[in-house]
């Protein structure tokens, strides 16, 4: 009979799907769950109603209460501890009856060029569009009429943490895509928060930024307890229990480095779906860069961060087309066994695409300084225009644009002894992982955990919260207890390859201009 009290949820919102894993005591997934969804674009603001947050959830734990009901005829009613995560930034502000003041602003959105300057040259550190406190400031900047009512604002996973537990904390990597953090305070940076409340136009508004933030917390420590109502949010059926520990939200980011066993200094992780990013952990100061987020692991850590919004969206998108033509001929194919056919096509292709040129842009990229997007398919007459190519092309393009950021940390001399990758483009076995390598030089290594991501690695953070020993780190815990022996497959792209995507890269930077035409012309 399974105990569920030796078990822990994690669940994590992400941009395509909301996901829920049950973890065993040996942190070996028991049951998941699952639900689809999309942002939506309304008012030329990227959004998910706070409605399909919460349909989204009941749904996905109502796919896991049934799976673990059909893999061990229990109904799960109780865990050991439970933990959200979900895509980081944005902006969900409130007012003192906990009333929803605008849309909520994901991170997709590029709509806060101003502010992000001005915060990233008045704090003399980077602050990127997508961050929390730049959308407050762009708030502020714009005088938005919600402004005079506004009680405290908070991300994505610290709204759904707050539901199931009137807690307004959050943990600190998910906290450092709100606001810069001190790594040696393991809080806010005071500085730069006495810089931003010293701001005339904040002044305005009365406004001490420190009582709108949430309040910060490390991995395990007390973050509360699921309550009646929290429990009736996740599970309308009233069969969830109150009283479950809930440990400290985390962002994406957080999370994929958990799941990675990359929180250590020295090692890093890309995370690649729908968006995608790199975190390499590092104990050096680096220089102001645009492209180059700084934020932290779960114990506070200082990671450099390249963050790119578009990955796989236009993969998919052509897939869906290819499935369309396929089955107007009267055939059907399973999708998975489409995407894997497709991807390891790719690896057919000529190592610099002979020329094909994508830009998978669905909207604005920090990191190559747009505001928009358009997606944009570009060739010569005398490209070889061939299924390999064509694919490979799709491939690189998702990593293009992460390419560049992480050319600039190689320039910074920022030490990467081990790298993971994780996320749906590296399901296909060998494949992403060698497209990766190639753009970074480096060998990339993939765990068999690689595609269960961000709720394995909340479900991590259960765990430990739960399980570790008196002053046990969690460093220390993942390596010895979680990770150690696990299976993993580590590839080095060739010499060929690596040379090929460089000279696909230098077109496509050269292609910018392209990009920055369609934007303006369509």
């Amino acid at each position: 009979m399974l105990n569920l009290k030796d078990t822990v949820i994690g669940i994590e919102l992400g941009s395509t799907r909301i996901k829920a894993v049950l973890l065993s005591k040996d942190h070996q997934i028991l049951a998941q769950g699952d639900h689809t969804w999309e942002n939506s674009f309304v008012n030329g603001i990227w959004t998910y109603s706070l409605e399909e947050v919460k349909e989204g959830l009941q749904d996905c734990f109502a796919n896991l209460k049934k799976d673990v009901k059909e893999r061990y005829d229990v109904v799960l009613d109780e865990t050991g501890a439970i933990g959200v995560s979900a895509m980081m930034h944005g902006y969900l502000p409130f007012d003192k009856q906990d009333r929803q003041l605008c849309e909520f602003r994901t991170w997709r959105n590029t709509i806060t060029a101003e502010a992000a300057g001005k915060l990233t040259e008045l704090f003399g550190f980077n602050v990127p569009q997508r961050w929390s406190i730049a959308h407050l400031y762009q708030a502020i900047l714009n005088k938005e009429a919600h402004l005079p009512e506004l009680s405290y604002i908070t991300t994505l996973a610290g709204y759904v943490h707050y539901v199931l537990t009137g807690k307004k904390v959050m943990g600190i990597g998910e906290a450092s895509g709100m606001f810069p953090i001190d790594s040696d305070t393991l809080n806010y940076d005071e500085t730069m928060l006495k810089k931003f409340n010293d701001l005339e136009e904040v002044k305005a508004y009365g406004f001490d930024l420190r009582k709108l933030l949430p309040e910060v917390l490390l991995a395990g420590d007390d973050a509360g307890t699921l309550s009646e109502t929290g429990a009736l949010y996740l599970d309308p059926t009233g069969e969830l229990k109150a009283g479950i520990t809930v440990v400290p939200c985390e962002g994406d980011a957080g999370t994929g480095m958990v799941a990675t066993d990359s929180i250590r200094v020295k090692t890093g992780n890309v995370s690649a779906g729908t968006s995608d990013f790199a975190m390499v952990v590092t104990d050096k100061k680096l220089n102001v860069h645009k492209e180059i987020d700084m934020v932290t692991t779960p114990v506070g850590m200082p990671v450099a961060m390249v963050h790119c919004n578009n990955c796989t969206s236009d993969i998919n998108a052509w897939v869906r087309l290819i499935k369309e033509a396929i089955e107007e001929f009267g055939f059907s194919v399973d999708t998975n066994t489409l995407y894997t056919k497709l991807f390891n096509k790719a690896l057919e292709g000529t190592e610099d695409c002979s020329d094909l040129i994508s830009f998978n842009y669905y909207s604005g990229e920090g990191v190559t300084d747009l505001d928009e997007g358009r997606l944009l398919y570009i060739r010569k007459p005398d490209s070889v225009f061939d299924l390999s190519n064509f694919m490979r092309s799709h491939l690189y393009s998702a990593m293009a644009t992460l390419k560049i950021g992480m050319d600039i940390l190689a320039k910074e001399n920022v030490e990467i002894e081990k790298i993971f990758g994780h996320g749906g483009f590296f399901k296909t076995e060998g494949v992403g992982q060698r497209i990766l390598s190639a753009a970074i030089n480096a060998p990339v290594s993939v765990m068999e955990t690689a595609g269960e991501g961000g709720p394995y690695g909340m479900a991590l953070l259960c765990a430990y919260a739960l399980w570790k020993k008196e002053g046990e780190t969690l460093e220390d815990y993942l390596d010895q207890k979680v990770f150690n022996g696990c299976k993993s497959s580590t590839l080095m792209a060739d010499e060929k390859e690596v040379d090929g995507f460089n000279r696909y890269i230098e077109k496509y930077k050269s292609c910018l201009e392209v990009e920055k035409a369609a934007i303006r012309s369509l």
